[in-house]
């Protein structure tokens, strides 16, 4: 799949909707789309993981983890699962840890920072709702594209 964010703005300004620039690259690929799945959690990734196991079939997964900078959601292995299940990418309100580990999967990874602290395992949370957060609002069946420009989502699929 060929696109920039830039050429697809430039072709749908009417349809992209620009998430604020406030995520860094952590995964081994910079470019990635795909539909929206969402998640809201906090300081809590039993839910990611549960979601991940599933299959991804291209998705990009929205984690909103209210901007949390104390614990990580995602890690390298639920990197890795998202990525042997299918998941084209993750975007994390609040923070990923094993950031070498990241880079060396095949999946992009965005999140607001790092952090060493894992999260809890309770399981609280919900799925498959709008999100709300970066000046966008995030919900199933949306597509995002994110590259080395930025984050764009649109409320259907802009590339054949």
């Amino acid at each position: 799949m060929k696109f920039t964010t830039a050429d697809l703005c430039d072709a749908f300004p009417s349809v992209v909707h620009l998430v604020d620039p406030i995520f860094r690259e952590y995964g081994g690929v910079s470019q990635f789309a795909g539909e929206i799945e969402t998640l809201r959690v906090f300081e809590d990734n039993a839910l990611v993981s549960q979601t991940l196991e599933s299959a991804g079939a291209g998705r990009v997964l929205v984690v909103d983890g209210g901007g949390s900078l104390r614990t990580a959601l995602v890690g390298g292995r639920l990197a890795a699962l998202a990525r042997s299940n299918g998941w084209s990418g993750l975007l994390v309100n609040g923070c990923v840890r094993d950031r070498a580990e990241l880079r060396e999967i095949s999946l992009g990874v965005r999140a607001l920072r790092t952090s060493p602290i894992r999260s809890g395992k309770s399981g609280i949370g919900e799925r498959g709702g709008a999100v709300s957060f970066a000046g966008v609002m995030f919900l199933p069946g949306r597509f995002l594209y994110a590259d080395e420009d930025g984050l764009i989502v649109a409320e259907k699929s802009l590339i054949a």
